[in-house]
């Protein structure tokens, strides 16, 4: 596959087996609408743009998938959970737990260690917790997706990482364009997505 063919491939593979709850749809199509708000604030209120892109867009996104989204055999695929987390791209809920530990502990060591271990110099300290705190989960969120895709460069090749890092960055973008319909499913009682709408024309072989 060429880049945009492994990029759609991607995207399809996230969204048939990690996005059948209407609420997880709904969830992420908000946490998009936070993310892209985060990206303008970057440049106006770095502060207050790392605040919106962790505490509103990843807390939302997440509790779509630990809370609604079913972990139970998914019939429209063919797939258990345990299959699915496997062949995972990105973070599947392992890592994800993983990833958000280091998160949720930033502060705590901040408190403890207000220079976290001589990383800030005592002006810096001064600036206070809230701003260290955000540079710290500006680094973890850049570090994440760093990380990731690295280690995609050896486990699936340099093309296979870079369009996961150009998907993630993305995506925002790409949930409002699939997921600005879920609420109203989801007014109408529609819980979860059978997919009807996107097998006929769509692979079925995971990245």
């Amino acid at each position: 596959m060429n880049f945009i063919e492994e990029l759609q491939q991607q995207r399809w593979d996230d969204h048939r087996y990690y996005h059948h709850s209407r609420i997880n749809q709904s969830l992420h199509l908000v946490s998009a609408c936070c993310f892209i708000a985060s990206y303008v604030l970057i440049f106006i209120n770095p502060v207050l743009a790392v605040m919106v892109g962790w505490l509103l867009a990843m807390i939302l996104r997440q509790i779509g998938h630990f809370f609604f989204e079913p972990k139970t055999y998914d019939t429209v695929n063919n797939a258990s959970h345990e299959y699915k987390e496997s062949v995972k791209v990105g973070y599947n809920l392992q890592r994800k737990v993983v990833l958000l530990s280091i998160w949720v502990l930033v502060p705590f060591v901040l408190l403890l260690q207000p220079d976290f271990f001589g990383f800030f110099d005592p002006q810096e300290v001064a600036r206070g917790l809230l701003y260290n705190t955000s540079i710290l989960w500006l680094l973890v969120g850049i570090g994440a997706v760093l990380f990731r895709t690295v280690q995609l460069f050896f486990l699936k090749g340099v093309q296979s990482g870079l369009v996961w890092c150009s998907k993630i960055l993305s995506d925002p973008f790409h949930d409002i364009k699939i997921y600005h319909k879920a609420p109203y499913y989801l007014f109408k009682g529609a819980m979860y997505d059978d997919m009807s709408d996107w097998y006929s024309d769509r692979p079925t072989q995971a990245s």
